[in-house]
């Protein structure tokens, strides 16, 4: 089965996340994506927003989508975090979804000369990015300028983010007032 891999804080789940999945499916003859939110790793800042709101919206975000599962393995006590541990807990040979900014950033992780042995790496336009090396297959796909940090500092103004998020997850911040 041809699996894709979708990880990221998801702090919030926007619209930009659920373009690049639709896409992934589409383009890349994927039978499911895998969205896999993570943990608190310690190479990065964590995310603002506990692990249990940051599921529950993605849960909102994929329901009625067969082909998307929510894998929680990063949020495990103990979990590295790191992309290359995780893709070696999963076994076979998915295809990592990146967005532009984060492939450019890919030699910064960890150990990763050997990410391309686990994983195809698949990479997603993103604004203000060119397209990658050839270590990597290039996706085109409308490029919406969204990002979880604007849309967390919109929602702290009180603006509307409605164009931003899927509608069910918007909900769900205003009824557990996040991001304020």
């Amino acid at each position: 089965m041809a699996i894709g891999i979708l990880g990221g804080t998801f702090d919030p789940v926007h619209n930009a996340h659920m373009a690049i999945a639709r896409t992934a499916l589409d383009q890349l003859g994927l039978e499911k994506i895998l969205w896999i939110p993570t943990g608190t790793p310690r190479y990065r800042e964590s995310a603002r927003t506990p692990a249990t709101h940051r599921v529950a919206m993605l849960k909102l975000a994929i329901e009625g989508e067969p082909r998307y599962a929510i894998d929680e393995r990063e949020l495990a006590a103990g979990h590295s975090g790191y992309t290359l541990d995780t893709l070696k807990s999963l076994g076979g040979k998915p295809v990592l979804l990146l967005g532009a900014d984060q492939y450019a950033k890919l030699e910064t992780w960890y150990r990763w000369r050997e990410i391309p042995e686990l994983a195809s790496i698949a990479v997603f336009a993103r604004p203000g990015w060119s397209a990658p090396d050839g270590r990597a297959k290039f996706v085109e796909m409308d490029q919406l300028d969204i990002s979880a940090s604007d849309i967390r500092a919109r929602l702290a103004r009180g603006e509307d983010v409605s164009t931003l998020v899927p509608a069910r997850v918007l909900d769900y911040i205003r009824q557990h007032r996040l991001y304020r």
